[in-house]
């Protein structure tokens, strides 16, 4: 017996026209996890991927707003169990690794549990994707001290309290990046495991586009950054402003110590300004971090209101 096996799990799967992979999805997911319900949540598909699933014995929802995070986000907030297991409904993630996933979870008492992707064939992870990947992960180790190294794996599983305490606003591929840095935000026990990561079937193809669905990536670090670290965000643009400032205003200041003179007013003017803005933006900074602060306190009620998997038991 498992140690999961008193507990509820959900197998999540969002799906976008993935007729040639669903089935086979929900089939190996089913096998892997006999106890699991299999939710497929369809997000407006144009071809058969809801007879598919429903044929392979998965239980078939609908979000008709487009996009992964709005699906993410509506199955989050349906369904009801002790242990969530979320992927893509593309067959590229190996099924046989999810009582894995799942048992480390209870174990350990974590909260996430992220599939790193290992390549089992060339094709299956393209060179832009890679390449973003471990850009835009770096970035958020760096400005969240993410301890991740797959930031972008559709392949994951959480604790009853992560889902219910998630409060996602993304639409699209950006829901991954959420779920990461709202996990480090809340200081939560999270763990990587290997997964083999394979080429899709024939006839399913990829929704993700590197350059669009990267830039919408950043800007979500970039919002999140501003949200989360309101500090560090504000107190960069300030010193962006201030570099500008000196840059324009040492010439002027130059001419002043050679002529007693100040020639250029308008430059000087604007580099006074600068300055101004420079330190309120560093005020704003200040009083937005403490509005964070309480709004992380807020998230961390919500998140403590909800048992973790399984406590860890005494050691004799």
């Amino acid at each position: 017996m498992t140690v999961s096996a008193d507990l509820t799990i959900a197998v999540l799967v969002p799906c976008f026209n993935e007729a040639a992979a669903i089935g086979k999805v929900v089939a190996d997911f089913k096998a892997a996890l006999p106890s699991a319900t299999v939710y497929v949540y369809d997000n407006n598909s144009t071809d058969n991927t809801v007879e598919v699933a429903t044929a392979a014995g998965a239980e078939v929802r609908r979000e008709t707003r487009r996009g992964k995070g709005n699906v993410v986000r509506r199955m989050f907030q349906d369904i009801e169990a002790d242990i969530y297991v979320m992927v893509d409904g593309d067959d590229t993630y190996q099924a046989g690794v999810a009582q894995k996933l799942v048992d480390k979870l209870v174990e350990d008492n974590l909260d996430m549990v992220v599939g790193r992707r290992v390549e089992t064939h060339q094709a299956a992870y393209r060179a832009g994707h890679r390449l973003g990947n471990a850009v835009l992960t770096g970035l958020v180790r760096w400005l969240f001290g993410a301890q991740i190294v797959d930031m972008l794996s559709g392949y994951r599983v959480f604790s009853r309290r992560f889902v219910k305490s998630f409060p996602s606003f993304s639409r699209e591929f950006e829901i991954e990046t959420e779920l990461t840095v709202h996990a480090m935000q809340m200081r939560m026990p999270v763990a990587e495991v290997d997964t083999d990561y394979k080429e899709r079937p024939p006839g399913s193809t990829s929704k993700l586009r590197t350059f669009r669905d990267g830039w919408r990536i950043l800007l979500t670090i970039t919002n999140l950054m501003r949200n989360e670290r309101p500090l560090l965000f504000f107190s960069l643009v300030g010193l962006l402003i201030a570099i500008i400032a000196v840059i324009l205003g040492v010439p002027v200041f130059l001419e002043f110590l050679d002529t007693h003179l100040v020639r250029r007013f308008p430059t000087a003017i604007l580099c006074t300004g600068l300055v101004v803005i420079s330190f309120l933006c560093v005020a704003t900074g200040l009083i937005l971090d403490l509005v964070s602060h309480v709004r992380r306190e807020s998230k961390r009620l919500a998140y403590l209101s909800y048992p973790a998997p399984r406590p860890t038991p005494p050691r004799r």
